[in-house]
Order: C-alpha cells, then sequence, then structure tokens
C-alpha cells in the first residue's frame, strides 16, 4: 500500500479534509471557471443571444459529464476499497477497463450528438438566432467528446488514490488554457465568434487529454493504463457505484431543458437569458462542493474497506461541517450582489428588473447543497449505490418533473424560480434521514 493510501487510515478527519479537499476545491473552481467565463465573455464580447445559445446548449453538456462522471466516480470507488483491502489484482485492472468505457460511450454521444445537435436544442423552446448559435456551438463541443470524458474519469481516479495535487494541476492547467484562448478567439473569429468559445474548450480539452494518458502510461507508481478492455469482473461494480453519480449529472439535461422550456413559454426571451445565467452561477458555486466530496470519497472508502466505522462517522461529520462553511462562502455574496452578478454577464435594463428576485428565489436554498452532496459521496463510497440513486432521482425527476409543471400554473412564472429550491429542501431533508439510519447500522 502507498503513503497515501496508509495516511486515509491514520490521519486525523480534519487533517484528511485539508490534505484532499482544499486541493480539489482549488482544482474544481479554476474548472469551473471556464465554463462560467463562456457565458461572462460571451454576454460581453458577443451579445445577449449568443449568451444566452450557449447557456441552452450547457444543459446538453452533460452527457459527457454523465458519463466521465459514472466511469469515473465507479472507478474511484473501486480503487479505494481495493487500496484498503491491498487488492492488487483490481488495482491493475481498473484503468484498461476505465478506457474501453471511456471510448464506447464517446464515439455514440459524439455520433448521435452532432446529428441530433438542433432537434435537441429545439425541444427546450430555442428558435432562430438563438438556436442557430446555440447549435453551431454544441457540435463543436461534442467533437472533443472522447478528451473531456477521458482526463475527467482518469482524474476521478487519480483522486481515488489520493493524488488531489496532481489532479489539482491538469485540470487547472486545462482550465487556465481555456480562459486564456475564449476571448482571443471570440474576437479574432469575427461572426464566428460562438465558434471560437467551442473551440477554445475542445482545445483545452485535447490538452487535458494527452498529459492524462502520458501520466497513466509513465508516471503513475500505484495505477497505470494496462492495455484497453472489459474488465467483467469489475465493471458491475463501477457501474452500479456510479450510475448514482451519472444520473445526477444526465437528468440534469432532462431538469435544465424543462426549466429553459417553461423559461421560454412563461417569460420569453428574457426570463431564458436569466435562466442561463442562474444556471451558470449555481453550476459553478455547486463546483467546489463537488471538489469537497473528491476529498470524501477515497477516505470513506478506503476506511470502510478496513472496516474502521467510527473513523467513517468522523470523516463524514467533518467533512459535512466544512461543506456548510464552503457553501456560505458563495451563497451570502450572491444573494447580496445580485445585481452586479447578472450585469457581469450582459444583462440590462428589464431584463435586470426581472432578474435579481428570480435569482434570490433560485438560489435560496444553496447554503444546504453541502449537506445533499456529502450525503450522496458518502452512499457512492460504500458501494450504496441504489440510495445514491434513489435520492438523486428525487431530487432530478421524481419530485422536479412534476413541480416545474404544476408550481408555474399556480403562482405564474415566480413557480420556475422556486421549483429546484421547494425540491432540493425535500432531498435534504430525506437525505439526512438515510444517513443516520444507515449510519446506526455500521458494525
Amino acid at each position: 500500500m502507498n503513503k497515501n493510501s496508509e495516511e486515509l487510515l491514520s490521519m486525523r478527519p480534519i487533517d484528511i479534509m485539508v490534505k484532499l479537499s482544499v486541493p480539489a476545491i482549488l482544482g474544481m473552481i479554476v474548472i469551473g471557471l471556464y465554463p462560467l467565463m463562456d457565458g461572462i465573455f460571451a454576454g460581453q464580447i458577443l451579445g445577449q443571444k449568443e449568451m444566452t445559445a450557449v447557456g441552452i446548449a450547457m444543459p446538453f453538456t452533460y452527457f459527457n459529464t454523465g458519463v466521465s462522471t459514472l466511469i469515473g466516480v465507479g472507478s474511484a470507488s473501486v480503487l479505494s476499497r481495493a487500496l484498503g483491502k491491498r487488492d492488487r489484482s483490481t488495482i491493475d485492472k481498473i484503468m484498461a477497463n476505465l478506457s474501453f468505457w471511456v471510448i464506447l460511450f464517446s464515439t455514440i454521444i459524439t455520433i448521435v450528438g452532432i446529428v441530433f445537435c438542433e432537434k435537441m436544442l429545439a425541444l427546450v423552446g430555442a428558435s432562430g438566432d438563438i438556436l442557430n448559435y446555440a447549435s453551431r456551438y454544441l457540435r463543436i463541443i461534442f467533437i472533443g467528446s472522447i478528451f473531456v470524458n477521458f482526463t475527467q474519469a482518469a482524474n476521478m481516479v487519480m483522486r481515488g488514490e489520493g493524488l488531489m495535487k496532481r489532479a489539482m494541476m491538469i485540470m487547472g492547467a486545462g482550465a487556465l488554457i481555456n480562459i486564456v484562448l475564449d476571448p482571443i478567439l471570440m474576437i479574432s473569429m469575427g461572426e464566428y465568434g460562438v465558434e471560437g468559445a467551442a473551440v477554445a474548450t475542445v482545445t483545452a480539452q485535447v490538452i487535458q487529454g494527452l498529459v492524462t494518458i502520458y501520466y497513466f502510461k509513465v508516471k503513475s507508481e500505484t495505477v497505470k493504463i494496462r492495455g484497453i478492455r472489459n474488465e467483467q469482473t469489475i465493471s458491475k461494480e463501477v457501474f452500479c457505484v456510479g450510475v448514482s453519480a451519472m444520473l445526477m449529472q444526465v437528468l440534469t439535461i432532462i431538469q435544465q431543458s424543462l426549466l429553459y422550456s417553461q423559461a421560454f413559454k412563461y417569460g420569453g426571451d428574457q426570463a431564458a437569458a436569466i435562466m442561463a445565467v442562474v444556471l451558470r452561477v449555481l453550476s459553478f458555486s455547486f463546483i467546489p462542493i463537488w471538489g469537497m466530496s473528491q476529498g470524501l470519497q477515497p477516505a470513506i472508502g478506503a476506511n470502510y474497506g478496513a472496516g474502521n466505522f467510527d473513523r467513517v462517522r468522523s470523516i463524514f461529520k467533518v467533512f459535512t461541517l466544512g461543506s456548510f462553511v464552503l457553501a456560505g462562502i458563495f451563497w451570502i455574496p450572491s444573494e447580496i450582489l445580485t445585481k452586479n452578478v447578472l450585469m457581469a454577464f450582459g444583462i440590462k435594463e428589464m431584463t435586470l428588473a426581472m432578474g435579481i428576485p428570480a435569482f434570490r428565489m433560485l438560489y435560496s436554498v444553496f447554503i444546504l447543497y453541502g449537506l445533499m452532496i456529502m450525503v450522496l459521496t458518502f452512499f457512492q463510497s460504500i458501494g450504496d449505490g441504489k440510495t445514491a440513486g434513489l435520492l438523486v432521482m428525487l431530487r432530478q425527476i421524481i419530485l422536479f418533473v412534476p413541480v416545474i409543471f404544476l408550481l408555474p400554473m399556480l403562482v405564474g412564472i415566480n413557480g420556475i424560480w422556486l421549483t429546484i429550491p421547494l425540491v432540493d429542501l425535500s432531498v435534504v431533508v430525506l437525505s439526512v434521514f438515510k444517513y443516520m439510519k444507515k449510519s446506526r447500522n455500521l458494525a
């Protein structure tokens, strides 16, 4: 067992959180900056329609995020428990299995995405110039599917090994490349500025992918790429654990598509523009919490695999308290400086007047997101994909779908802004109940 694995089993929980989560959080913030900056640059350089178009395209990028999360979270969970058990045979199979599934799923996404891009966007209510800009942007994004999926999935394996700083450096470097290229290509490509934003993103993804392949082929001492094949002995476990994390990403496509569709229906292009900003800010502030959960995953998995259940509970408590602090760092300024946030994306005049109360309503329960994500990560880490999947399904579909249709019918457009807070509050309450029940049964 390597030094990182030994530390997961012996360090104080707060020291584990600092060592694993701080680099992961910093890395995830940098990663989250480039979709956020895409929106800001598009709004400031290209215009409100282009910003809205890039925002409407964003939910469909979750096809890739879902695949990489499915394979990455599942593989990282298998790895952390294998490290706890000192199971060398399983460790040696992880990257070959990961590579096989990444190539298969990415090929499907690229082909289907390019062919049906315009039809998918039309389903959410996009039309005219917004549909044109969004489809031009999204087709290029789908070309980079294999690179982004391999990089993100393999990066999760790296974190599962406890190598948070290295994972952060690889992802952070790609994000910085994207941020630098964004304004350069948007301006230099003139009327094709929307394509420039997409080319900047794909270029960064290709560089990240090549660096990640080099690491796992040459540099890694513990986990290496040893061919490309479906390892049936671990594939089932990878999918069982990863499916809940994937659902949270892929079902976001349905969730955000319905949000945009209802925004167009009840408030036209103005409401859609506001939704594009709010969802980008919400996604960005969510990402650091996801980064903290990446530190929790190997810590819980290794100690659960070693049977250290008291440490599992202690680690969970420390990370959950930390997640409240982290959520507050984003929640408080965003609620106070809402006008400034909207204006940064090029929102003006009547749209701005509508956007301020809308933003505050939709963002109102974000302070509780850390608790919800830590519970989901806990269940994923111990291999209980069923419970994690249930919570995700409730949040993304079972509760959300009826509320997003019924609430606007009762209270108008405000019902759209209130849907996510009401649903998420309900899921947080249930998540706490599920964790407390499972925690008592750990022996």
